[in-house]
């Protein structure tokens, strides 16, 4: 009889052996990350400044408690019709757009230009970590067990796992890039970069903590329980952002790679699960105005708070 660690292990090969290029690209960015953390030494990572680790590890809670906060309004809410969901992950979505282009991005490319002096040279710097942000979040995204509302069951043995835990590892690879995000960002001590990010990454958790609650409540299970396993998924953001500053601290340009590496992972977590989840109802008009108002108040977050 196959234990389930068998069972899983057969089914990643198999999957591998089906999806052969983007098991190459999980591993390729695997690989690059472990790079950017281990390039620079014993000696540069015990030379990270403990101020940036503490900023990385308070904004990573910050997420946390937002996402806690956001799935304790659901039980104070007997129910959210399904426009105002949408309408709250587009507001979602744009921010974390927004953030990816203003908060990460640009920095990339100015601490690109001036370690490469040269513009086109940062630009490929950054191309670069936003390949390696795709490539891991396509990896995870096919060889992850989870479970979208809109696509249903995806990767390798999903009939293994209760539809529940399907549906929370889908927001724990959600997350993921968030908590790297901020934790790049606080690499420098830049608070002009950490800060909106942070503030931006917080605010949109609210209402993805609630929609998490909501729906794990309408598949059945007690509000509190819901309340509760919401409230867990953050807890990657904590972690994502201690890896973050990890791989963006050993060399100088580990860290325009990382602020490109966590701006791919978090445009390709909106384009591949948000905005179609937002859409799927036929709400597309209120989504997308919602994202609009996430771009235009994290847009604002940029320029007050950087």
């Amino acid at each position: 009889m196959q234990t389930a660690t068998q069972t899983l292990r057969r089914a990643w090969i198999a999957q591998a052996r089906k999806t052969p290029f983007v098991a190459l690209g999980l591993g390729a960015a695997t690989v690059g990350m472990v790079w950017l953390v281990l390039a620079g030494g014993y000696n540069a990572l015990a030379s990270v400044d403990h101020t940036n680790l503490h900023y990385a590890a308070l904004g990573g809670a910050a997420g946390f408690g937002a996402t806690a906060l956001g799935a304790l309004l659901a039980s104070g809410l007997r129910n959210i019709s399904v426009r105002t969901q949408d309408t709250m992950l587009g507001f979602a979505a744009g921010m974390m757009l927004a953030a990816s282009s203003f908060s990460l991005i640009l920095p990339g490319l100015d601490a690109g230009k001036t370690l490469t002096n040269s513009g086109p040279g940062g630009a490929l710097v950054v191309v670069l970590g936003l390949t390696l942000g795709v490539l891991l979040m396509l990896g995870l995204d096919y060889f992850t067990p989870h479970r979208h509302e809109s696509t249903g069951p995806r990767g390798p043995a999903t009939d293994r796992l209760n539809g529940v835990w399907l549906f929370v590892l889908a927001i724990v690879l959600h997350n993921l890039p968030e908590g790297m995000a901020i934790g790049v960002s606080f690499s420098k001590g830049d608070m002009d970069v950490g800060l909106p990010l942070t503030a931006a990454i917080a605010i949109q958790d609210i209402p993805e903590g609630l929609a998490v609650a909501l729906a794990l409540r309408a598949g059945g299970l007690s509000t509190t329980r819901a309340i509760l396993i919401a409230m867990a998924s953050g807890v990657m953001e904590p972690i994502g952002a201690l890896v973050g500053i990890g791989i963006s601290s050993g060399l100088a340009l580990g860290y325009p790679i990382s602020l490109g590496l966590a701006a791919g992972a978090m445009i390709f977590v909106v384009s591949h699960e948000v905005i179609p989840e937002t859409h799927r109802n036929g709400h597309q008009t209120p989504a997308t105005i919602g994202l609009m108002a996430g771009f235009c108040v994290m847009m604002f977050l940029d320029t007050a708070l950087g």
